[in-house]
């Protein structure tokens, strides 16, 4: 016979395995709902193209990376409920994207350190740019 103790943390594993399995069907239909509501926001907003002002930004092997606008319309598409790419089409635009991204980064990056460099050389620069403060009068 099990002791009593042993048994009751037998049931709790046992429980917490079936509550882990439950939290990992929780998060993929929380996932999926997020998705459509991601979707039906962005076909009602219809978002903005990419990479439009990038053109002196972006080194040009990043630039070739965005997707033509017709091709990302086309993930917000619908025909009788049933989603205008396949699975493969929207894995390999997601890798598109990805690639695109990245690059977007790294010149974001690249941007930044500059502009930390010439703030650190002429500190004064910090303060260019910025709005006049409002007076009090």
């Amino acid at each position: 016979m099990i002791p009593a103790v042993e048994h009751r943390v037998r049931d709790l594993r046992l429980d917490r395995r079936a509550l882990r399995a439950e939290h990992a069907r929780v998060t993929w239909w929380r996932r999926l709902v997020r998705a459509k509501l991601d979707l039906a926001v962005a076909h009602a907003a219809q978002p903005q193209a990419l990479g439009e002002d990038m053109a002196f930004q972006l080194p040009p092997e990043i630039g070739v990376e965005v997707p033509r606008p017709a091709v990302l319309a086309a993930v917000l598409a619908t025909s009788n409920g049933v989603d205008g790419l396949r699975i493969d089409e929207l894995r390999a635009l997601d890798e598109q994207l990805a690639r695109y991204g990245d690059g977007v980064e790294a010149a974001l990056g690249r941007a930044t350190e500059r502009l930390i460099s010439r703030l650190a050389q002429e500190p004064r620069a910090t303060l260019s740019g910025l709005p006049e403060p409002l007076s009090r009068g």
